[in-house]
């Protein structure tokens, strides 16, 4: 098989996630461990990194990857989903793994993943560790793909562990409380391993303060650690100045994303590379935590995220798309009613996602071309229409993200911004 075929053939033959939802989903970690033993337990090969949350997880994994190149290590980073090519979810140095690595590690595996009845994410978490004990690397990021405590990534014991936030998503499969969620996430924290948590919050501190406790580990919250003193947009980013409190010493730090809601994640991120530097066997400086926070996009090839596509009109997308993420995506939404005419938003959602208050966060004053991905997981754009007048959102229908593109496009004056997002599906085809 070819690269494409045997892309298609995973997608097929093992389903993930990103295709069919929570069908997709197998808990446990007996299946991926038994594989990584054939393997040689590759991930004991390199010293790692466990990032989790609900939201951020994505930016945090990337700017610690960035800042752990600059500091001169040879760096792994695991995420998804991926945007447009499945090779993105694994990377050495920024660089994506191989199309021929991928169809060797395949075609030599196939038959045992088969018969272990591998998840399409349990079968790319080994890949990924496997190709990073091959590629030399010395540490890797490694990203959570659902939850933490039975999430296939959990078969690591990392150096640290980090949780973003707490937020109610995949509440099937998670629980429909905070509490409940945040037990899941804390499921990462290992014996003795420290752990940063982003985002305190008196509805879930306890879980993580409990589970700290049961494990010997030190608690970190992120803001108790790095106080925020300013914020301010730039034209190919932001720049944030951070004081570290435990001796009052202040930084400048340039970042090459946008989005305000990237300040929740340069705090952790600045916490968790003070820690890795202090107390890890990691060296961070300070030139190369400023050079890869000021890089973190461009290192690592990040999208998505409040990423400018073009101006005359302002074209913006985000990959936000449950209520935790949508909050920081409204806020900012609201900027861009203030300061264009008119502005477009381009909304798609997958179908099990629970989108009703969720919708009622996006600004009346927009006018709304409601779509659908090329997806099964795709709601209907009529049926999401429905729901969006119901919550007050004025607009039409497009069926395809790229006619609701075309639509946009021939509405807009050059005054004026258009918005994509609600999935990372719609946001995919766009890119």
């Amino acid at each position: 098989m070819n690269y494409s075929q045997t892309v298609e053939y995973l997608f097929a033959t093992t389903p993930s996630f990103q295709a069919v939802g929570a069908d997709a989903y197998k808990p446990g970690l007996e299946r991926v461990a038994e594989f990584c033993r054939a393997l040689g337990n590759p991930q004991d090969n390199f010293l790692t990194i466990h990032v989790a949350g609900t939201n951020g997880k994505g930016s945090t994994s990337h700017m610690l990857a960035s800042i752990l190149q600059h500091a001169g290590y040879r760096v792994g980073l695991f995420t998804s989903p991926h945007l447009k090519d499945f090779r993105e979810r694994m990377r050495v140095d920024g660089q994506m793994i191989s199309e021929q690595r991928v169809v060797e590690f395949v075609a030599h595996h196939r038959e045992r993943m088969q018969s272990l009845g591998l998840s399409f994410f349990e079968m790319t978490t080994a890949m990924a560790f496997d190709f990073f004990a091959a590629s030399d690397v010395e540490v890797a990021v490694i990203e959570t793909g659902l939850g933490g405590r039975l999430d296939a990534t959990n078969i690591i014991t990392p150096v640290l562990s980090v949780v973003t936030n707490i937020g109610l998503d995949h509440t099937d499969l998670l629980g429909d409380t905070l509490q409940q969620v945040a037990r899941e996430k804390a499921g990462i924290i290992k014996p003795g391993v420290a752990v940063v948590v982003g985002e305190r919050s008196d509805e879930y501190n306890s879980v993580f303060e409990e589970r700290a406790r049961e494990m010997s580990s030190r608690l970190i919250y992120a803001e108790q650690e790095i106080k925020l003193l300013d914020q301010q947009s730039v034209a190919d980013g932001q720049v944030f100045e951070i004081e570290r409190c435990r001796d009052a010493h202040r930084f400048r730090v340039q970042v090459d994303l946008a989005g305000e809601y990237q300040r929740h994640n340069v705090l952790t991120v600045a916490a968790a590379a003070d820690y890795l530097d202090r107390h890890t066997a990691l060296t961070i400086s300070r030139r190369a935590f400023l050079d890869g926070m000021a890089t973190a996009a461009a290192s690592t090839s990040l999208a998505g995220r409040w990423q400018r596509l073009s101006n005359d009109p302002l074209l913006i997308c985000d990959t936000g798309h449950n209520a935790h993420g949508v909050r920081y995506v409204a806020e900012q939404l609201q900027a861009l009613v203030a300061e264009h005419p008119h502005l477009y938003c381009i909304l798609g959602f997958a179908r099990d996602k629970q989108i009703d208050e969720v919708l009622k966060m996006f600004p009346t004053e927009a006018h709304y071309i409601f779509t659908q991905a090329s997806t099964p997981r795709a709601l209907e754009a009529e049926t999401l229409a429905e729901k969006g007048h119901r919550a007050g959102l004025c607009g039409e229908v497009q069926i395809s993200v790229k006619q609701a593109l075309e639509r946009a496009r021939e509405l807009a004056n050059r005054e004026d911004a258009i918005f994509i997002g609600g999935s990372n599906y719609v946001v995919a085809e766009i890119l």
